[in-house]
Order: structure tokens, then sequence, then C-alpha cells
């Protein structure tokens, strides 16, 4: 009976736990994530000099621009997964540079020059 009191008693005092909130999932940012200033129609000249220049997002400029004298600025980011414009890597453009052509043969599993090495 007291158990039954104590919980009534609860209900009415304290307050009713909140219904937890429906978030959207945040986006998790891409570590090279990459924007390009895109000049407007009126654009000023420093919007044309960055035209086509890749910045990381977090070290781009902030828009309007510094030397911005337009009263509407239209200037806007053009965003790229990576700030590297194609395959920069040898194996990536198919061309051996240390003469080897095809799949790694090694067994990685003995690693090392002496015998314990691989255990």
């Amino acid at each position: 009976m007291a158990a039954n009191l104590l919980e009534r008693a609860k209900t009415m005092f304290l307050s009713p736990e909140p219904a937890p909130v429906a978030r959207a999932p945040r986006k998790v940012p891409k570590p090279h994530h990459a924007v390009v200033v895109v000049p407007g129609r009126h654009a000023c000249n420093e919007a044309y000099a960055l035209r086509g220049r890749r910045f990381l997002s977090r070290e781009a400029p902030v828009l309007p621009l510094a030397g911005c004298g337009s009263a509407q600025c239209e200037c806007r980011y053009e965003h790229h997964d990576d700030r590297r414009k194609g395959l920069r890597r040898a194996r990536d453009l198919a061309v051996a540079i240390d003469g080897h052509e095809g799949a790694e043969l090694r067994d990685r599993s003995k690693r090392g020059r002496r015998k314990d090495d691989g255990r």
C-alpha cells in the first residue's frame, strides 16, 4: 500500500519525462571537402581572381569577399568532395614508376628479416 501511495505521489509531483526530439541525421564532414568561388553577374575583381581555385571548405574565403563593393553579392560556392581536381597518384593513372606492374605479391605476414619476425 505504501509503495502504491509513493508511485501516485511521484506521478502527481514529478514532471513527466520529455519525449525524445526527432533530429535529422547530421552529415559527417568529409576531411577534404572543397569549394570553388563562382562569381555572380556583377562580381568584383577579387571574385574573378579566385575563380577556379579550390579551397578546403574550412579555409575558404567568406562571401561576400572583403573587397567586394557590390550592394548585393551574387557570388556562391561550388562544392566538391575533394580538393584535388583529378587523379594524382601514379597507380591511379596506370603508370608504374617502380617498374612493377600487377598486384602486390609480397606476403605481409612475413615481415622483417629475422626468423621469428613472422610470428
